[in-house]
């Protein structure tokens, strides 16, 4: 193979489901040392592509070539047998193994017929040390947050000798300095040779790392150009089919220009603490506003949302909703003070993923539509219905599996699922990590309806430009302590991210030790 041949070169792909075309001549091309991104909607047919590239699925037309040969694979292993490694934006790890287990697992090094504990050992440690990780590699991978999880399975594929490594959404549970890490992984690859196929929503990291871009649509290709030759504005156009100057008047997310006003605080948190991930929370949301809170990974965000909506219990501290104290010990209590939660992982710990969309739509409505063990169907289907046709949520009907949606699409019924609760409060983890822009401001636009129709909203977000456009006041969050609160006018990145390292009225160097 020459320099100028690419690494990768598929071209007219086409695959079909059950009559329904996933992909209509796609074609993606990558060069040798190359960071190439792979965008479009959810739905557009990147994973799908990418499956056939990688022999999980097998593709019903088209050609694929591989170092100038032609490459036909019957399953993901031989895929990786050929160079190609692929990291999922799903974890598909084994959270009992150790983490050695897992970076080897199914390739363990073996002495005299016996795994080579020692070796294996060592290795991981050395493969990590290259993502700068410092981890006790024999410790149970499910004993690590999920961040780390990622990283060990990003450690997986590059200890292959592999010549391609397809990353999809390898940031989304990431904070800022992991990701900073995995973006010098990826440039050391690129410095090694080694290509990568690089999917994101976060049309930022697109511009930090990659080289190229292929934007599909409907299961086509519609362009490929260097990432300095389009800019975001036109990215985002080519992605949802729209024309430029509709995509620059809706601006960059959903939320609009208003503000709200808040009436009195529906709910008050103060001094909250739990373990030591919350040790001194304190914050209030009136109804008709949107709060966000801000921090990095492991700041305390998620872990208080968790003890608003009765998931955990504080062990210091006080709640009080409506102006009385509350004591939540379990999700029903917080239901019954009508707050409503989606988690940030929706796949463990929203979506039931084989029931249907009614079933998870109405799951915590059960037992107010049951009669002696009997399910009101008539109501149930009101209920879906109506939510179906606001939300906007594409299904080919309520008995299609969740799982078959995309994942905006999923993250609208998780919403329904708590707005059918009719709550006072919405509280959204991470409401648009891992969606498309077009389901992105679908969801953005959503909740600043509903801060509109008078409900209080306490939303958790990684992006700043998220929390910048959509937040009426902003808590910042850190090692597990609110540090600042910003009003409307003093929401700003600068703000939020010197909050984030410094906390409320320190200078910078103050709580550093170089400093």
């Amino acid at each position: 193979m020459t320099d100028t041949t690419p690494l990768l070169r598929a071209e007219g792909i086409d695959k079909t489901f059950g009559g329904v075309s996933a992909l209509r001549g796609a074609s993606l091309e990558v060069a040798r040392g190359e960071v190439h991104a792979l965008v479009g909607e959810n739905g557009a047919g990147k994973s799908t592509l990418i499956k056939v590239v990688t022999g999980v699925h097998r593709g019903d037309g088209g050609s694929i070539e591989f170092e100038g040969a032609a490459l036909e694979l019957r399953s993901p292993q031989q895929a990786q047998e050929r160079g190609i490694s692929t990291i999922y934006q799903e974890i598909n790890l084994v959270p009992m193994r150790s983490v050695a287990e897992n970076v080897f697992l199914g390739r363990e090094p073996r002495r005299f017929g016996l795994i080579d504990w020692k070796r294996m050992n060592a290795e991981a440690r050395t493969v990590l040390d290259r993502l700068g990780l410092e981890l006790d590699v024999t410790r149970p991978l499910g004993t690590l947050d999920v961040a780390i999880q990622q990283m060990v399975a990003i450690a997986r594929a590059v200890s292959y000798d592999a010549r391609l490594v397809i990353m999809d959404e390898p940031t989304s549970s990431l904070d800022e300095k992991e990701v900073e890490t995995l973006f010098e992984v990826v440039r050391q690859l690129r410095r090694d040779g080694v290509s990568t196929i690089f999917i994101s929503h976060r049309l930022d990291e697109l511009y930090a790392v990659c080289d190229r871009v292929t934007i599909m649509r409907d299961g086509e290709t519609v362009r490929t150009s260097a990432m300095g030759d389009i800019t975001k504005l036109e990215l985002i156009a080519d992605m949802l089919g729209k024309d430029l100057g509709e995509v620059r008047r809706s601006g960059t997310t959903g939320f609009g220009e208003g503000t709200h006003e808040a009436s009195d605080a529906f709910i008050e948190a103060h001094h909250v603490a739990r373990g030591r991930k919350l040790r001194d929370a304190t914050l209030e949301v009136g109804s008709g506003e949107i709060v966000a809170l801000a921090g990095l990974l492991g700041s305390g965000r998620t872990e208080l949302a968790r003890t608003l909506a009765g998931a955990d219990v504080p062990e210091s501290g006080e709640i009080r909703v409506g102006g009385s104290e509350s004591h939540f010990t379990r999700p029903k209590d917080a239901i019954e003070a009508r707050i409503g939660y989606c988690s940030e992982d929706r796949k463990t710990f929203g979506i039931v993923p084989h029931m249907s969309v009614r079933d998870n739509m109405t799951l915590a409505l059960m037992p107010a539509l049951s009669r002696r063990g009997i399910v009101d169907r008539a109501a149930q289907d009101r209920i879906v219905d109506r939510f179906i046709e606001r939300l906007g949520i594409k299904t080919s009907g309520p008995d299609q599996p969740i799982g078959e949606l995309s994942g905006g699409n999923q993250q609208k019924v998780l919403l329904a699922r708590a707005l059918a609760l009719e709550p006072r409060l919405l509280i959204v983890d991470e409401p648009t990590r891992g969606i498309d822009v077009g389901a992105k401001a679908e969801i953005q636009r959503l909740i600043n309806e509903l801060a509109d129709d008078g409900l209080a909203v306490l939303m958790i977000s990684s992006e700043l430009e998220e929390i910048i456009e959509g937040a009426d006041r902003v808590i910042v969050m850190r090692d597990g302590r609110s540090v600042a609160e910003l009003e409307r006018d003093e929401i700003s990145q600068d703000a939020i991210m010197t909050a984030m390292a410094h906390g409320e009225g320190e200078t910078e160097g103050e709580g550093r030790a170089d400093a």
